[in-house]
């Protein structure tokens, strides 16, 4: 443009300072608009912040760890308030930075209001659709007047306004980046806060399942020395000659089947709860799928389609082979009440190795495992269901067709074993259940084969069995039977009487002791100073509930004869038969005990 045609300078230099002023007054403006919505998404999001982490100590009502959380927002210098109420309305934690109570908010009116000075913000704190407490945060604004000295130099020259303008717009870049960062920050506060919830959902989850297990195992000592009592007085009784009616001998028949159905819901319940004790070895799944074959085509019928796809050089696995029978039938059960209309079973094996990751996301070590997948084309779960499909007692099936023990029996020998078990299942597609059971590794051997020959009840004539046993009626029972077998019995009822009995009969020629005794003396002592004071002494031990005495991890320890209640007399004359045919015990009766009467 020619320099004739150009504005006047005042005016070019009136409307460029006109322009800076008006651009000054606007940034004004705009930066105390954006001060005060970066503030209240501050405060919003300490809010949230806190209603998502106080969540657990309101809902297990800990006062002192909702404090701390609140504690925790006293570093940011803007908060002069914040406070956590429950769902009555009543203050659980907070603080003033005046020392005062916290100033009780309307706790109906949800979000965050702006006054003159002050900035609070009201979130509920939920769990799920219910209402458990309110959060409340609240921010001091910084006064108009020192707000407005930093823009007062825009006005009085232009070349202030300028450094002003300058100023103004670093500032506003680095506004944004922190707010950028602290939009950052919050998401990664946001993901912590999740990653928290998963974490303390699982824990709930396992410590549920542990108190379920101390539960269960603290009644399992009572109630399987009960069972006992019942189903070995029932069948003494049946094995009387004494003539019983046709309804007498039914009735005793039934009472026999019902003390066995709660022997096996106790078992069961016992195998959830990790504490059923295993005897695991190495073995071939696939050999054990295929010799289970018939077994579960019969349990199928015939509307279903069997199919079996067993991998090709699959690895041996280290497990109790009899509970994984068990687990299959239990899956292979399921998996029909879920085809009621016929279908197609899939069994699947194949070797698998699971990196540190993957086995974290399972709760395993990683390592090397043999996976068994049970797969059916039936009606599938929920995702609700699946959930809850593990746990003891929950079924989807009515009232008389199920215990809701299946899956979880399942579940606790595959943990208990050192596996996993996985479900993958949509509603109307069917379901798979992998099992997922480590690789037996070089040094594990198979369980060694019972030797033949056992002696018989003649060879204990001087040898008699000496019984210890604190339950009266578990003890008669016993002794009843040992004695009608025709082995000769000496009895006690604890550890110190036991000892004495060992000491005025050296000739004892089998400790069968129970582990649960009264006293300062548990079973396992017992029989570690009876072998002391007769080395080589041979012992089978009882339980109502295997305690970590001679189980651990699961596991019987190595040499040890245990014989679990309730137990029948064949299962007692069974297990004393085959510890008679061991060669230790041969060799021990075949001592001269020099302190025999």
């Amino acid at each position: 443009m020619p320099e004739a045609d150009a504005p006047p300078l005042p005016i070019v230099v009136a409307l460029g300072v006109f322009l800076l002023l008006l651009a000054g007054t606007y940034m004004v403006f705009h930066n105390e608009r954006s001060y005060r919505d970066t503030k209240a998404q501050q405060i919003d999001a300490q809010a949230a912040i806190l209603a998502s982490t106080v969540g657990p100590a309101l809902e297990f009502d800990d006062a002192k760890a909702a404090q701390e959380y609140v504690n925790a927002l006293a570093s940011d210098g803007g908060i002069d308030e914040a406070a956590v109420y429950d769902a009555t309305g009543d203050l659980v934690a907070g603080y003033a930075r005046s020392g005062a109570r916290p100033t009780p908010p309307d706790l109906a009116r949800a979000g965050h209001r702006i006054t003159s000075n002050r900035i609070l913000s009201i979130l509920p704190v939920r769990r799920g659709p219910s209402v458990i407490g309110t959060v409340y945060v609240r921010s001091v604004i910084e006064p108009l007047s020192r707000r407005l000295e930093r823009y007062a130099a825009i006005g009085v020259v232009f070349l202030m306004a300028i450094l002003t303008f300058i100023v103004l717009a670093r500032t506003q870049r680095s506004l944004h980046r922190k707010n950028l960062e602290l939009a950052r920050a919050n998401e990664a506060l946001h993901a912590e806060a999740g990653a928290r919830e998963k974490v303390e959902t699982a824990l709930r989850q396992s410590q549920k399942m542990e108190a379920i297990g101390q539960l269960t195992g603290g009644i399992a000592h009572d109630f399987n020395n009960l069972l006992q009592v019942i189903s070995g007085n029932l069948e003494m009784l049946k094995r009387r000659d004494f003539a019983l009616g046709d309804d007498a001998r039914r009735m005793i028949d039934a009472a026999a089947r019902g003390a066995e159905r709660a022997s096996t819901l106790t078992s069961r319940l016992l195998a959830f709860a990790r504490r059923q004790p295993l005897a695991p070895r190495s073995f071939d799944v696939n050999a054990l799928v295929t010799g289970m074959s018939e077994l579960l085509r019969r349990v199928l019928g015939e509307q279903i389609l069997v199919e079996t796809v067993l991998a090709a050089g699959l690895w041996r696995v280290h497990a109790d082979a009899n509970q994984l029978e068990n687990a299959l039938v239990n899956l292979v059960v399921n998996a029909r009440d879920a085809m009621e209309r016929g279908g197609k079973l899939t069994i699947e094996t194949a070797n698998m190795t699971l990196d540190g990751a993957q086995a974290d996301a399972h709760g395993m070590t990683p390592g090397e495992y043999v996976m068994i997948s049970v797969s059916d084309t039936g009606t599938g779960m929920s995702r609700d269901v699946q959930e809850h499909a593990f746990e003891p007692f929950f079924t989807t099936k009515g009232i008389g067709k199920g215990t809701g023990l299946g899956l979880s029996q399942v579940y606790g020998y595959v943990r208990q074993s050192g596996g996993h078990a996985r479900i993958a299942s949509e509603a109307g597609e069917g379901t798979t259940i992998k099992l997922y059971l480590p690789r037996a590794t070089a040094d594990v051997e198979p369980a060694p084969a019972a030797r033949p020959g056992a002696a018989s009840a003649a060879d204990l004539q001087d040898r008699p069995i000496l019984v210890v046993e604190d339950d009266e009626g578990v003890r008669t029972f016993v002794v009843a039977g040992l004695t009608e077998l025709g082995y000769p019995v000496r009895v006690a009822h604890d550890g110190a009487s036991a000892l004495r009995a060992l000491d005025a009969d050296a000739a004892i020629g089998l400790l069968f002791t129970d582990i649960g005794l009264p006293g300062a003396m548990n079973g396992r002592e017992l029989a570690d100073e009876a072998m002391r004071r007769l080395p080589g002494l041979p012992v089978l031990f009882t339980t109502a509930y295997a305690r970590d005495t001679i189980v651990h991890h699961g596991r019987l320890d190595a040499g040890v004869e245990l014989i679990t209640k309730p137990f029948t007399l064949h299962d007692l004359a069974a297990r004393v038969e085959r510890i008679l045919a061991s060669e230790a015990a041969r060799a021990f009766w075949s001592r001269d005990h020099a302190a025999a009467p």
